[in-house]
């Protein structure tokens, strides 16, 4: 039997408690079910939305997966609650902040779920770390470069 592996970018960040070992507990957590892991350098930077926060540390995860974009989301919001994220209100503090930034080339939106990310083209947070990993990655709906999108924030 073959397995489709999909390539996936994934988000993350934590501005709650011990900001470096809560990310480093969802990886642990993300290995399961993604191969290859590759992370970004960790960014410090300023909260997005609501603003008075502590500062996010951030990066991206490239990977390799076998799962659905439905299950990941699943998945991902499991280990979010393994790493302790506790519910505050939108945009608000987070122990961990797992998001789907890009699997494969998919466009999906419902209720829940939306790939590509519906605002990563405006979030340097997220375009930083990207730069680390796939400068040349191409945004499905935007048809642009990651570097080219970068540029323009």
């Amino acid at each position: 039997m073959i397995i489709n592996k999909h390539t996936i970018f994934l988000g993350i960040g934590s501005n709650v408690g011990n900001r470096k070992k809560h990310i480093e507990s969802a990886v642990n957590y993300l290995e399961e079910k993604i191969s290859g892991l590759q992370l970004s350098k960790l960014y410090e930077t300023k909260p997005w939305g609501y603003k008075n926060q502590d500062d996010f540390l951030n990066a991206v995860i490239k990977g390799k997966t076998s799962l659905s974009s439905l299950k990941l989301f699943q998945f991902v919001k499991t280990i979010e609650k393994k790493v302790g994220r506790i519910k505050r209100f939108k945009w608000g503090p987070r122990e961990i902040d797992i998001d789907i930034l890009f699997y494969d080339n998919l466009i999906y939106k419902d209720k829940n779920l939306e790939i590509p990310h519906p605002r990563l083209h405006e979030r340097e947070f997220v375009l930083s770390p990207l730069m680390d990993l796939d400068p040349d990655l191409v945004h499905p709906v935007f048809k642009k470069t990651i570097r080219h999108i970068r540029s323009r924030v």
